[in-house]
């Protein structure tokens, strides 16, 4: 009786574990995810296009107003139609980069999750999350990946919640060029990844 009850405690102690490293498995893709669509998306501006930044503007009464933020089209960008000295105008920066857009993008961005699969190493029996449909239509290798309604709905959730609480990071990197933005922020800033399976949370 003791030997068996202590099997039944050993087994019940990794329930938890196992039930942390699938959740961690799926954030983790989530997040790795959603730097490769946002990187993409970004990629897909023309680097021409430039945005006129938001400023502070006096009006009459001394009260103070923001200048509308607007994307100014690639065709008009040749026009000297406003003088860069004039201190009430805000600074023109490149598009694809700017909070703007990179805000908009985290708003419909976790949509794309529903073009992505799930596969398990047979080895580790760790998860991940590939694309089952590219963005150029070449042929996907499926062999072994998973596609239904619960994959790309948890996966759209999980994305989701990090670009929601991750947010400012998210622009703070993508803002402008970095490179490994995706070991960056899932596995340094933030406890998404592996790393955090063996590291203490006070070292992360």
């Amino acid at each position: 009786i003791p030997a068996l009850l202590g099997l039944v405690l050993a087994l019940t102690s990794l329930l938890p574990t196992a039930g942390a490293r699938r959740s961690q498995d799926l954030h983790c893709g989530a997040c790795r995810a959603l730097v490769d669509e946002l990187e993409w998306e970004i990629a897909q501006v023309d680097p021409r296009k430039t945005i006129q930044m938001g400023s502070f503007r006096i009006n009459p009464d001394g009260s103070q107003s923001v200048v509308e933020v607007r994307p100014v089209p690639v065709s008009l960008l040749s026009i000297p139609l406003l003088d860069p000295a004039d201190p009430s105008l805000g600074l023109q920066v490149p598009y694809a980069r700017s909070e703007a857009h990179l805000t908009e993008l985290l708003e419909r961005v976790c949509e794309k999750m529903k073009e992505y699969g799930e596969k398990v190493d047979p080895a580790t029996h760790r998860k991940s999350y590939v694309r089952v449909i590219s963005h150029d239509g070449t042929k996907m290798d499926l062999s072994g990946v998973k596609f239904d309604g619960d994959v790309t709905s948890s996966l759209k959730f999980a994305c989701e919640s990090i670009a929601e609480e991750y947010e400012d990071e998210l622009i703070e990197f993508l803002s402008h060029e970095a490179e490994n933005v995706k070991d960056r922020l899932c596995s340094k800033r933030t406890d998404l990844c592996d790393h955090a399976l063996h590291i203490p949370h006070d070292e992360l």
